[in-house]
C-alpha cells in the first residue's frame, strides 16, 4: 500500500482576507476545444501525471519523481528535506482542479499526506515551497482544516529563520555543505521570495499579523538590496549577521556574480507579483512591472520566449534553455496582467507566446516518454553540474499552473 503523502501548491492559493486584489486560478473543464494549445497541454499533462503515479515505486521511502538522472532513469525523492518534495503533489492537486475527478483528489491526498512532517523543517527556507504547493492547494480545493493547521506549523518553522537585525529569512545555513565554503554569514537568495506566501496565508488563518510583518520585511529588504539599476537581480545577497549590512552580492547557480540567472529572475518576478496581490502595496506592483519589462525586452531572450539558463551565459545561442524559468515567468505574467495596468495586454501576450512554445513538440513531452514528466529542456544548476537539460518536477508544476491561469483568463 502506498504511503500517505501531502503536497501543496505555492503562490496559487486564494483565501479571503487582507485585500481583494484578484488572482487567477484554475477551474476549467476538459470540455475546452482540443484545438486550443492550453487544452491540449492539459490533456498531455493528465496523461503524463497518470503514468507517473502508476509507475512511482510503492515504498515508504519515496516522495515522488523529481527529474531524470545522468543514467537516464527517473530520480525519485527519498529525502523529506528535499526542496522539491511539494511539487508533485501540487501538480496532482492541479489535476483535481482541472478534472474535478475524485481519483485525482485521492492521489493528491496520498502524496500530500506523506510529507506532512516537513512542516517541522527549520533547516532551510524552502518549507514554504514544500507546504504551500501541496497543503496550500489542498486547502484551497477542499477547505480541509487539518491542511491549514499544517500550514500554520510550517510558517512557525519558517519564522525561526527570520532575524530582525537583517530583516530577512535566512535561506541557507552558512556553516554547512558547499555553502560553508563560500565565507557567507547570512545568505539570502532570491528564491526565498516564493516562501512568503505561506506567511501571508497563515496571517489569514490565525489573525496574527506577525507573519505578515515578517513577509513584508523580507520583501522590502529584497527590493532594496537584490536588484540592480536595470531591474535584474542577484542570486545571493550575504548580510552581516550582526549589523544587517550587505557584505556581498553573488551567485550560486548563475554564470557569474553580475550575470542574470534566468530562474532567479523568474522567482523574483513571481514573488513580487504575489506580494502585491497579498498586500496591495504599489511598490510591489511597480517592482513586478519593472522586472517583467526587463525580462520581455532583454536582447538575449529568444523569440520563442524560453530563456537561456542565464541571460548572460557566454556561449549564447549555444547555451541550454531553461523551460522551468519560462514556466514560472509565464505564470507570474498572467497574474500580473490580471491587475489591469497599462501593460497588461503586453504581459498576457508574452505569457501566451511562451506557453505556446512550451506546448510545442520542442518542449512538450511525447505521451509515455520523458520519464512521464511534462516538459523537456530544463536546467537545475550548471555550476554544480546538476540536472542539465532534463525534466524537473517544479517546471511541470508551474507549467500546469500557468496553463490553468491562462485558461481562466481566456474565459473572462
Amino acid at each position: 500500500m502506498k504511503k500517505t503523502i501531502y503536497f501543496m501548491l505555492s503562490a496559487c492559493m486564494t483565501f479571503a482576507g487582507i485585500i481583494s486584489v484578484p488572482v487567477l486560478f484554475s477551474g476549467c473543464s476538459q470540455s475546452e476545444s482540443k484545438s486550443d494549445f492550453a487544452a491540449g497541454s492539459l490533456e498531455l499533462a493528465k496523461t503524463q501525471l497518470d503514468a507517473a503515479v502508476i509507475h512511482t515505486p510503492d515504498t515508504f521511502k519515496n516522495f515522488g519523481p523529481r527529474t531524470i538522472n545522468k543514467e537516464g532513469n527517473i530520480s525519485y525523492i527519498t529525502y523529506l528535506l528535499d526542496w522539491t518534495v511539494g511539487f508533485f503533489p501540487g501538480s496532482l492537486w492541479y489535476m483535481f482542479d482541472y478534472t474535478k475527478d475524485d481519483q485525482w483528489r485521492q492521489r493528491a491526498e496520498q502524496f500530500t499526506n506523506a510529507i506532512e512532517d516537513a512542516k517541522f523543517n527549520t533547516a532551510h527556507h524552502d518549507v514554504g515551497f514544500v507546504i504551500n504547493c501541496s497543503f496550500g492547494n489542498g486547502y484551497r480545493l477542499t477547505q480541509n482544516k487539518h491542511y491549514s493547521e499544517v500550514m500554520i506549523q510550517a510558517a512557525q518553522s519558517l519564522c525561526t529563520r527570520f532575524d530582525p537585525r537583517v530583516g530577512c529569512i535566512l535561506s541557507w545555513d552558512a556553516d554547512k555543505g558547499w555553502q560553508g565554503q563560500r565565507g557567507w554569514q547570512y545568505p539570502v537568495i532570491i528564491d526565498n521570495m516564493m516562501n512568503l506566501e505561506l506567511l501571508f496565508n497563515t496571517t489569514r488563518f490565525t489573525g496574527d499579523s506577525s507573519y505578515y510583518k515578517i513577509a513584508v520585511s523580507h520583501a522590502d529588504a529584497t527590493l532594496r538590496h537584490h536588484y540592480r539599476p536595470d531591474f535584474s537581480c542577484y542570486h545571493v545577497v550575504d548580510y552581516d549577521s550582526i549589523t544587517g549590512e550587505v557584505r556581498s552580492r553573488e551567485t550560486a547557480q548563475g554564470y557569474a556574480h553580475e550575470s542574470a540567472w534566468a530562474r532567479g529572475q523568474a522567482w523574483g518576478l513571481y514573488g513580487f507579483v504575489m506580494c502585491y496581490r497579498e498586500t496591495g502595496y504599489p511598490r510591489y506592483l511597480e517592482q513586478a512591472e519593472k522586472i517583467a519589462n526587463w525580462w520581455m525586452s532583454h536582447k538575449n531572450l529568444p523569440d520563442d520566449g524560453v530563456p537561456y539558463w542565464d541571460f548572460n551565459a557566454p556561449e549564447i545561442p549555444g547555451e541550454l534553455r531553461d523551460a522551468s524559468a519560462a514556466a514560472i515567468a509565464s505564470s507570474a505574467l498572467i497574474e500580473l496582467a490580471s491587475f489591469n495596468t497599462t501593460h497588461s495586454r503586453e504581459y498576457m501576450s508574452a505569457a501566451k507566446k511562451t506557453l505556446t512554445s512550451l506546448s510545442s513538440p520542442a518542449y512538450l513531452a511525447t505521451p509515455g516518454e520523458n520519464g512521464y514528466f511534462i516538459l523537456k529542456h530544463c536546467v537545475g544548476s550548471i555550476p554544480h553540474n546538476a540536472e542539465m537539460d532534463v525534466p524537473l518536477n517544479y517546471a511541470d508544476y508551474y507549467f500546469v499552473e500557468a496553463i490553468l491561469r491562462y485558461q481562466k483568463a481566456s474565459l473572462k
